[in-house]
């Protein structure tokens, strides 16, 4: 699913205003660096998950046989390809 950069900066703003908020955090950065860095790791993370997609999905046009989407059998295979997929990039 994709989400807008907007929306990810959104969350990340959310996210740093819970910390500010706690006493037990202690910050060694500004918070607005470690807003930052949920930015990016965010991004990152949706962005493999993006060409998990369309690897996974790839893999499932070259059966010889055509498999419907939404089919519990396309399920199944989509689901295996994609954890075979994460787990070759170490997610």
């Amino acid at each position: 699913m994709k989400i807008s950069r907007e929306k990810i900066n959104y969350i990340s703003k959310l996210i740093v205003k819970d910390f500010e908020k706690r006493d037990e955090l202690d910050y060694k950065a500004d918070l607005n660096d470690i807003r930052l860095d949920i930015t990016r790791v965010m991004t990152e993370e949706l962005k493999v998950e993006d060409e998990a997609d369309t690897e996974v999905r790839k893999t499932l046009e070259s059966y010889s046989r055509n498999i419907r989407e939404g089919t519990e059998e396309w399920d199944v295979l989509y689901q295996k390809h994609y954890r075979e997929f994460m787990g070759k990039h170490g997610l």
